[in-house]
């Protein structure tokens, strides 16, 4: 007995060790991330997709190799206004989403593409922790929403004529990707098409649109140099800030651990600096990437702005307050943020 015990207790030891390693190795979760936005590196390419594999690489270093993602862009895993639902029923666990774009289901998002609303960098990040933030936080959670990292974005016009004052705009099949950009753009005698962002190229080609209001961003990775002739940039002033955060479904987070959690958060909130960089940078390169191609760019000056917003304000600001609920309430709380 005593002869067969031992080879017994070694061969039970050695499976429970192989047990356990198996355990370990499993209990990895792989998160899925989707966005609409071109692939590259960590290091090249769009920002958007770096800030996404900068804040995997981040988490997966910070929880030991706990999580581990996988990360999908150009739409390839789900199309683009499909992602907030996909996070929704949980068939996506993150994506990096212009949160207007969910504006028709939640009337009260649209404040995050309000027209001359926000008019820099440091104000659209200083709603974080104030009560529009917060009220903003609560309202997407209550949608099954949370958001991980705050990143706003200027942007430009893009167009085959110049387009730059309102009285620019008359006639023009314009893009202003939400309900309340729209509003100002048609205010102005502006024809108003739709499309995502990454459909603009091909809109623009085919002459479904003339004009299209979107980021600096992806003025350039979309190559939107390539369709038109003419640049509003956003280097002095913008009418146009989009929040476009990187977004987790609650389902997921729920399911996480407090440390994982606490990784999550930490590393999304780190990132926030490097977005706001690198929008920046966008801004400024957009019109160098359009003068090297032989286009034209013009920068905004301030009487055109306030031009801009004048009309925003007695069109998109005055629909916002008096049709969706509790709008004036909103507005006050993102007005009080300076």
């Amino acid at each position: 007995m005593r002869f067969m015990f031992k080879p017994l207790v070694a061969g039970m030891t050695a499976a429970a060790l192989t047990f356990g390693m198996a355990s370990t190795a499993s209990a990895a979760t792989t998160i899925k991330v989707s966005h609409q936005f071109p692939g590259g590196t960590e290091d090249k390419g769009d920002f958007r997709d770096r800030l996404v594999r900068k804040f995997a690489k981040g988490v997966e270093a910070k929880t030991n190799g706990e999580l581990k993602f996988e990360i999908f862009p150009g739409s390839s895993l789900v199309k683009t206004f499909a992602q907030f639902g996909a996070l929704q029923n949980g068939s996506v666990d993150m994506t990096l989403y212009p949160l207007a774009y969910e504006g028709g289901k939640i009337p009260q998002v649209n404040i995050t593409l309000m027209p001359g609303l926000i008019t820099s960098y440091e104000q659209g990040h200083r709603w974080k922790g104030q009560p529009i933030g917060n009220e903003l936080e609560k309202l997407l959670e209550s949608k099954g929403v949370k958001v991980v990292s705050w990143i706003w974005q200027a942007g430009g016009i893009a167009s085959k004529k110049k387009v730059l004052s309102p009285a620019d705009v008359k006639g023009v099949k314009i893009r202003g990707a939400s309900k309340h950009m729209d509003l100002m753009l048609k205010g102005a005698g502006g024809s108003i098409t739709n499309v995502p962002s990454n459909e603009v190229y091909s809109a623009m080609q085919t002459g479904v649109l003339d004009a299209a209001v979107t980021s600096s961003t992806s003025i350039i990775s979309f190559r939107l140099e390539e369709v038109g002739d003419h640049l509003t940039d956003a280097s002095q002033n913008s009418f146009w800030y989009m929040f476009e955060p990187l977004l987790m479904a609650k389902s997921t987070f729920d399911r996480l651990t407090p440390a994982q959690q606490k990784a999550v958060m930490e590393v999304g909130a780190s990132l926030e600096k490097f977005g706001m960089e690198e929008s920046k940078k966008d801004d400024a390169s957009a019109a160098e990437v359009w003068k090297k191609a032989g286009k034209k760019a013009y920068a905004m000056d301030d009487a055109t702005f306030n031009a801009w917003r004048e009309i925003a304000k007695k069109t998109a600001w005055v629909d916002f307050a008096e049709e969706v609920k509790d709008g004036q309430k909103w507005l006050d709380m993102a007005t009080a943020v300076k």
